[in-house]
């Protein structure tokens, strides 16, 4: 029960720092076209994540059973995961680039999976159906939507914002950005919400997953009765879990992460509001598109590359492509960076006897 308790903490405090460092997800747009304020900005994105958070469980329930094999799973493991992860997205947070949080954990449970089964690589779950007949596993679900997102996010952004540029040309900038300014607050509430889908089931997938390690292994077999909703036979999100990390991702995004959202916003291309709803609406589309297909996609790839697109399609020159180089090196080596992390970390736990 102890190890539990250290690994739920450990999720939650995953997930807080995903919320800050993932709030430029949200938000950088709204504020570099100061449509709004940062912190009107920081409260509609902290809002919106909130109820989209609630929204389902198919993300969650792909990272919890859908990657890899279940048997090897250990307490250890998902700590060795969370721990990954965190490490990660400090040193990405730091240094202000946006990278995965998605990949981050990723990486980090593929890792400590792979250590705790003595390196057997068929732990990890390349591709597989479920019983329901869909494609689930670290292909489908994680490395080709980790290559066509970015590519349908940039096109996605230069051909909307190729659309929006007919429409709005004869008309002058006060009046295109007045009516942007308006229309961005609805893109911007959207995207948060699709983040929230997307973003907050991950960490429901892990503490979901630890609940099921927990009840399957017989840790959890002396729990005293007020704490006997805690045993999940079967692998299942209860509500308790989706609103926890719904709140303390809530809280996470309050908290905002300048040093991300002041690389997005305003280092890697200068935005107008029109801009802003082209890259907030697309990105938020491809985001919510693959939270209804349970793909824990990356909601910094989608916005990022979004918002390149919808840059090269004002002027090409007008990207930073130098930044856009540092991010693009940031997201190679999010997963096996996390991964190593994990797998040492597991490790060190079996050396010192965490299960």
């Amino acid at each position: 029960m102890t190890i539990f308790l250290i690994v739920l903490l450990t999720a939650l405090i995953f997930e807080y720092i995903n919320g800050f460092h993932d709030a430029a997800n949200a938000i950088a747009t709204v504020v570099s076209t100061k449509v709004l304020t940062p912190r009107q900005a920081i409260w509609l994105a902290a809002f919106f994540n909130l109820i989209g958070a609630l929204a389902g469980t198919a993300v969650a329930t792909t990272i919890g059973k859908g990657l890899v094999d279940t048997s090897v799973v250990t307490m250890a493991t998902i700590f060795s995961a969370l721990v990954g992860a965190i490490i990660w997205n400090l040193i990405t947070w730091w240094l202000g680039l946006p990278s995965s949080s998605s990949h981050a954990l990723i990486g980090g449970l593929c890792g400590a999976a792979l250590a705790s089964a003595d390196g057997d690589w068929n732990v990890l779950v390349w591709a597989s159906t479920n019983a329901k007949g869909a494609a689930t596993g670290l292909w489908p679900k994680v490395v080709m939507p980790m290559l066509v997102s970015p590519v349908v996010g940039f096109v996605g952004g230069a051909f909307l914002m190729f659309l929006l540029l007919m429409v709005v040309h004869r008309f002058t900038p006060r009046i295109v950005n007045g009516v942007f300014g308006k229309l961005q607050l609805v893109s911007a509430a959207w995207m948060g919400f699709s983040h929230g889908t997307n973003d907050a089931q991950k960490t429901m997938g892990i503490i979901a997953l630890a609940l099921f390690t927990g009840t399957s292994s017989g840790a959890f077999d002396s729990l005293p009765v007020w704490a006997a909703f805690l045993r999940t036979p079967e692998f299942a999100v209860d509500r308790w879990v989706m609103i926890t990390c719904a709140l303390v991702m809530a809280a996470g995004t309050a908290a905002g992460g300048w040093r991300i959202i002041r690389t997005m916003g305003h280092k890697m291309v200068k935005l107008q509001p029109v801009h802003g709803f082209a890259a907030e609406t697309t990105a938020a589309l491809v985001i919510q598109t693959a939270s209804h297909w349970g793909i824990p996609l990356s909601t910094t790839h989608a916005i990022s590359t979004s918002i390149m697109g919808v840059g090269a399609m004002k002027r090409f020159g007008a990207v930073k492509w130098g930044i856009v180089e540092r991010i693009v090196w940031a997201w190679i080596f999010t997963l096996p960076v996390c991964g190593l992390i994990g797998f040492l970390t597991e490790i060190v736990c079996k050396h010192f006897g965490m299960k």
